[in-house]
């Protein structure tokens, strides 16, 4: 594996082979022949500058999980059917005790690492161990259902074939296997390879910078940063082996040039077409769009530390500025759909459409609640958003709403990396960006959007979009703490419904958009197959 700078040396040739040949097919027209891809292989363009490390303990990235969900295995999968369901996969089966508190996974037999090294329970055990002990971000996936540092190695058990999670209250098990167990937090790890290039006790970290080391359908044989990802099915493979035997992803930043080698049959997959591709190519005979529903939330966030947005009426009459049925009809055509609740749609727990989105452009509302507030002729704030195509647009939207009612919002774009640092040093008035949970039940997003632990500056709880925001409501903790182990499904969706409404009414947040995943797919490719957590590569065919 090159290093990375030898990586970023190559990545500049490689982006003017690119543009010089979209450039010739351009000048080609119409008329030029098809490429094809390979008949084996699947060929992506997608922008994929984001992935830094290939370690489950650490990616945060959406490409790099996708990418790590085909190579990695983990101990149940999300259906692809259906994605408030989990199946088998690293795990065969598993037993809940009486009381909830005990979850025993009985794993696959005779599988082996692409290193020869035999996978054993000791290995998946390890694997979730060095999540928590490495402590990086997604250690929270697990301390928050009560695995820490001290206790992770006794309450984290490996059996003779069997992985044991031993729980310190009666979490949802279903709720437990969506947020760990098909999580990258229990892809199994190859411990004797990790080890054996362990640097200064990091159990492998640096290692997994550009490459990986698990069990899974395919394998990473190639990352050139900038450049491309090269997958290999994986003949040792447990499971059945994918349909295809490569798989290429080609970085391409550009849309139009995404677009122009998916019309061109240069690439099968084109992950990044903007809302004018699309429409363009609804039409195509070769051509079809595909979408789905994910779990990702676009909404306007609030520091609620000082300032107007202290105030619940003004955050409240912020959300009648939103024009959400003209923006869902133009910006956000093919990429998301209006939704004011928290609960993303499809969640467990979450409102239907209607109730979940009982907000329209309003200007009158807006200020009327204003005045109430104390601001008849409004205020002056600042908004910061990043580079995602649409936030632009809507943050322009917005901004000439509120300047009918007397709010003047400045507008500041910035760097996507400038945005998050900001906003997680609470460093803004407010600001448009994106959130997405792991988990199909409302508890993935009242746990972090809502609920805050400790809402202290020094207490640091990044990972708490609601700490960001400096919201803490006591009384909203306590009701997310018992919807979470409520056992009744019928009084645990009731609870939900009274959190999401009341926080419509008072939180941090203005949601306003639920995405999709969309993509550019030629008619050739069979089976590509997706839901809102998961892309199978090993099912695409041709």
């Amino acid at each position: 594996m090159a290093n990375r700078n030898q990586e970023t040396k190559r990545r500049i040739p490689g982006r003017k082979l690119l543009s010089a040949a979209a450039a010739a097919a351009l000048c080609a027209g119409a008329g030029a022949a098809i490429a094809a891809t390979p008949k084996n292989a699947l060929v992506m363009a997608w922008n994929i500058d984001a992935i830094s490390t290939f370690d489950p303990a650490q990616v945060g990235e959406v490409v790099t999980n996708e990418i790590l969900q085909n190579t990695c295995d983990t101990l149940v999968d999300f259906d692809p059917a259906d994605e408030r369901k989990v199946v088998p996969s690293f795990a065969s089966r598993w037993d809940v005790s009486p009381d909830r508190k005990e979850i025993t996974f009985h794993l696959q037999k005779g599988a082996k690492f692409p290193s020869g090294n035999p996978v054993t329970a000791e290995d998946v055990a390890w694997s979730m161990h060095r999540v928590v002990k490495l402590n990086f971000g997604n250690a929270a996936t697990l301390t928050e259902y009560g695995f820490t540092k001290d206790n992770v190695e006794k309450n984290i058990v490996a059996g003779p074939d069997t992985l044991t999670f031993k729980l310190d209250k009666p979490y949802p098990t279903t709720l437990v296997l969506q947020a760990i167990a098909a999580n990258r937090v229990s892809m199994v790890m190859d411990k004797k390879t990790l080890l054996a290039n362990e640097q200064g006790g990091d159990l492998g970290n640096k290692y997994l910078a550009t490459r990986t080391a698990c069990v899974g359908p395919y394998k990473l044989t190639r990352w050139n940063a900038g450049e491309s990802i090269v997958l290999e099915a994986n003949d040792n493979y447990w499971g059945k082996a994918p349909a295809l035997k490569r798989v290429l992803i080609r970085h391409v930043a550009e849309p139009g040039t995404q677009r122009l080698l998916l019309s061109q049959g240069d690439v099968d997959v084109a992950r990044d077409l903007t809302p004018e591709d699309l429409r363009d190519l609804e039409s195509s005979k070769d051509i079809a769009i595909e979408k789905v529903l994910r779990p990702q939330l676009f909404y306007w966030g609030f520091n609620v530390a000082d300032g107007p947005f202290a105030k619940e009426k003004v955050r409240l009459a912020m959300r009648y500025l939103i024009d959400y049925e003209g923006l869902g009809k133009t910006v956000m055509t093919h990429l998301g759909v209006p939704r004011a609740s928290f609960a993303q749609l499809g969640a467990v727990g979450a409102l239907d459409e209607k109730e979940g989105q009982p907000f329209k452009l309003d200007l009158d509302k807006a200020k009327q609640l204003l005045t109430e507030a104390g601001y008849p002729n409004g205020f002056e704030a600042s908004v910061l958003f990043g580079t995602l195509p649409h936030a632009n647009p809507i943050a322009q939207s917005v901004q000439q709403n509120a300047a009918k009612v007397g709010v003047k919002l400045s507008l500041e774009r910035m760097a996507n990396a400038q945005l998050f640092s900001k906003v997680r040093g609470r460093e803004y008035q407010s600001a448009m960006l994106a959130w997405q949970t792991g988990v199909p039940d409302a508890h993935g997003n009242a746990s972090r959007l809502v609920f805050n632990p400790d809402n202290r500056l020094e207490a640091k709880q990044t990972q708490y979009p609601s700490w960001r925001a400096a919201f803490q409501d006591l009384e909203l903790n306590k009701q997310i703490d018992a919807a979470l182990l409520e056992p009744d499904a019928a009084k645990r969706d009731a609870l939900y419904a009274t959190i999401q409404k009341e926080v419509m009414a008072k939180g941090p947040m203005a949601f306003m958009f639920q995405m999709n995943s969309v993509a550019g797919v030629r008619k050739d490719l069979k089976s590509w197959t997706w839901n809102g957590f998961r892309t199978y590569y090993e099912r695409a065919a041709k």
